[in-house]
């Protein structure tokens, strides 16, 4: 695994990569993770293809947008695009988590010929109404004080989400959080204002979509597949950290989505 940084016309992305032939596969994480995220499932699927794990602005390495800034969906989508062109990655294959998800279908939007399939975890097909509720609850707003109080909400936050599952993954997922204390902020913002059910439908390219049982998206995972039935399912463990708690189900299933 060799890391790297990307210019976009903000700032630095930085990612992960291990090479490979035939066309790349990139990686977009959750909120408030990195690329760290994908680090196992990019090892069971090493030499494949090559594989990219972007860290979104505002995360992991990359550069934070403007604290008083609203990035839309669109721009970050822009923000990831520019670095893959200076990857050289024209066209790939590629695979979002929950806002990564977000980030994807908005890319495959815009460059309709730059994705040749789309694996989506946790997708995030809702009406507006039901965005407004999730607002109230992910990306809110924490500050860092001297009492460091805010470090134990963020640990029962993440406890959660459901990733005290393994004591060395809550403590990185604690990290990434505490440095992307803004960010998520500004992301999650993206997400609620995206009318992902809207692109979602109209997506037209093979699509591999997931999410386990106890993920806080799999409520919608029904309608997910109802919208585009010609979509691959595939059954994950693990609740919000599929790749990390049920790596060897996931890279399985990628491998052979992305083979066909």
């Amino acid at each position: 695994m060799r890391k790297g940084y990307a210019d976009c016309s903000a700032g630095q992305i930085h990612y992960r990569h291990l090479e490979g032939e035939g066309l790349p596969t990139v990686f977009l994480h959750q909120t408030a993770s990195s690329g760290q995220m994908w680090e196992k499932v990019m090892g069971m699927l090493e030499g494949a293809n090559p594989l990219y794990a972007l860290d979104t602005p505002g995360f992991g390495g990359s550069f934070d947008p403007d604290k008083d800034a609203n990035p839309s969906m669109a721009e970050y989508a822009a923000w990831l695009k520019e670095a893959m062109d200076g990857l050289g990655i024209t066209q790939c294959t590629m695979v979002g988590h929950h806002t990564g998800a977000c980030i994807a279908v908005d890319m495959v939007e815009a460059n309709p010929n730059l994705v040749s399939k789309l694996a989506l975890l946790g997708p995030v097909p809702l009406t507006a109404d039901e965005r407004l509720e999730f607002s109230k609850h992910f990306g809110t707003p924490f500050t860092p004080g001297v009492s460091g109080a805010y470090l134990l909400d963020n640990w029962d936050y993440l406890r959660g989400l459901g990733a005290h599952a393994d004591p060395m993954l809550i403590h990185r997922e604690m990290a990434d959080q505490l440095r992307a204390w803004w960010g998520r902020v500004q992301s999650y913002n993206a997400v609620w204002d995206q009318d992902f059910l809207a692109i979602y439908k109209s997506l037209k390219i093979p699509l591999l979509i997931g999410a386990a049982e106890d993920d806080v998206l799999f409520p919608y995972l029904e309608r997910a597949k109802e919208l585009q039935p010609s979509a691959q399912v595939v059954d994950l463990q693990g609740a919000n950290f599929e790749p990390d708690l049920d790596a060897e189900t996931l890279a399985g299933a990628l491998r052979d989505f992305l083979s066909q």
